[in-house]
């Protein structure tokens, strides 16, 4: 195993195996204000909310932050042009600001302009119709904080511009560009989160299974061991497994797909290809270009019947097929099943309205993207929403929480909290560490670069520096942890095996 170089990790809401013990002896004996079921970005953004008001909180995870719904998205930060299609102007309103808040104060380094690529050969009709989405996509921008200046405009662009943008496209016709948000990861989005509330006060625990609310009293399972612990609150933010604290919460849990192949067969695109599903004017498989020489084909829609599993879901031989046979609608070259090298899925928790009668088995494409708020006795349970609007979702549970207990602040101050590592872009740009270490962990980049620049895998990008990093300050325990959330390595299946043996080796040596 290579030498690690002598690093100071003096950082804020550095999470490592000393401080969770410390923090799971401190809630059992003084318990909380606040305590938070489930480690993923609503999670973790409300654990956030509420330690930034002043209040004592608690993360408590049953497995690892971001282990579920919360890694498996299309990583978009997205303006919400989907909903402007349904008519929900409102819901595109936030969408716009939050993806604001997110590029211009919260993550500037998590989060870069990516343009959409929608070309003529999929047809004149379905250009027309995202030209005239763009620009209205467009006016919602302009109308919120910070948004004039985020993006550029929509605009039609020739065929040359078609072939540099994505090469693969067939050749010879233009097309329609429009612009949105793409996170380098939204694991890492999840993991800064709990890190900043770690600074704030907040105590994450992960390994740390609820299962039971009396009251006040809350009953745990860590390492092992039955806890009872205080809390004046609790909010139950464990997303499609909401109801097992709230059984009277309607969720249609949907699956959404994505598919992983090497960038180079669609010409290392410089956009996000975009494909209209067939019969559809709302729903797109877009081809996501990401930074380390892959690309994600997705998204699917498909609803989830009987109990929701523990173990991550994987796409369906049915959603391969759709999701190659739509892009390939457009390709000059046809993408076929052995092109893969990896897939993912994950479970959308869509809340069904309270005036439905029956589940709509086949319409979770149909469903709003809205979140529920709603108390059970001293259990708050929000679910629901979309990754991009995290925030304004814990903000409004703040308030919640705020008003019930009588303390704390009532203005959510997150809005203009940068999270650990952030800051502006000129500041960015002169930090002294490798560009793909900066996008990923801002100022903070250096000490990752300081821990080891040798690759974890050979011809991958990813460093042995950012497997100590996740288990010195990210509270990685695991080999999952280190290869499926803070890095993706696993996501490629012959590549996590490569790496296992390494990720053994730094976690055997505690970094």
């Amino acid at each position: 195993m290579p030498e690690r170089r002598s690093t100071d990790l003096r950082l804020p809401g550095v999470l490592d195996a000393g401080r969770r013990a410390r923090d799971l002896e401190a809630l059992a004996a003084h318990g909380v204000d606040v305590l938070v079921v489930g480690g993923g970005v609503t999670g973790a953004g409300v654990a956030l909310d509420a330690a930034a008001r002043g209040l004592t909180v608690a993360l408590c995870e049953r497995t690892d932050l971001a282990a579920g719904t919360s890694r498996w998205s299309s990583k978009l930060v997205h303006g919400g042009l989907r909903y402007l299609a349904h008519g929900e102007i409102g819901l595109a309103r936030e969408s716009a600001r939050e993806r604001a808040v997110l590029m211009g104060v919260t993550a500037p380094h998590l989060v870069r302009p990516l343009p959409f690529l929608v070309p003529d050969v999929a047809g004149r009709d379905v250009t027309a119709l995202a030209e005239l989405g763009g620009r209205l996509g467009d006016a919602v921008r302009v109308s919120v904080p910070g948004g004039r200046r985020s993006l550029p405009g929509t605009a039609r662009v020739t065929a040359e511009t078609v072939s540099r943008l994505v090469p693969a496209v067939r050749p010879g016709r233009g097309g329609v560009v429009f612009w949105d948000g793409q996170l380098v990861d939204d694991a890492r989005l999840v993991v800064t989160l709990a890190r900043t509330a770690a600074a704030f006060g907040a105590r994450v625990l992960t390994g740390a299974t609820v299962t039971g609310v009396d009251g006040e009293q809350v009953s745990l399972h860590v390492d092992g061991a039955a806890v009872t612990v205080r809390a004046g609150v609790v909010v139950n933010a464990a997303g499609v497994w909401a109801q097992q604290l709230a059984p009277g919460v309607r969720l249609v849990p949907s699956r959404g797909s994505h598919l992983v192949v090497p960038a180079a067969l669609l010409g290392s695109p410089a956009a996000a290809l975009t494909v209209p599903l067939p019969g559809s004017r709302s729903r797109y498989v877009f081809a996501l270009p990401q930074g380390r020489g892959l690309v994600y084909l997705g998204i699917t829609d498909e609803p989830v019947t009987g109990p929701v599993p523990d173990d991550d879901p994987v796409p369906s031989p049915a959603e391969v097929e759709q999701l190659l046979a739509t892009v390939n609608q457009v390709l000059g070259v046809p993408l076929v099943p052995g092109d893969l090298v990896g897939a993912y899925a994950g479970l959308r928790p869509l809340v069904l309205p309270e005036s439905a009668g029956t589940v709509p088995g086949d319409a979770t494409a149909d469903l709003s993207r809205r979140h529920l708020l709603r108390w059970d006795g001293p259990v708050l349970t929000l679910v629901g929403g979309k990754l991009t609007t995290y925030r304004a979702m814990a903000a409004e549970a703040g308030d919640a929480v705020v008003a019930r207990l009588g303390r704390g602040a009532r203005r959510s101050p997150t809005d203009r909290l940068p999270l650990v590592g952030a800051a502006p872009a000129r500041a960015l740009a002169r930090v002294d560490a490798p560009a793909r270490l900066v996008h990923r962990y801002g100022t903070e980049a250096p000490v990752v670069a300081g821990l080891g620049g040798e690759p974890v895998v050979e011809g991958r990008p990813e460093t042995v520096g950012e497997l100590r990093f996740a288990v010195l300050a990210e509270g990685a325990r695991s080999v999952a942890d280190l290869l499926d959330r803070r890095t993706r390595i696993g996501l490629v299946t012959a590549e996590r095996a490569a790496a296992t043996g390494l990720a053994e080796a730094v976690l055997a040596h505690r970094g």
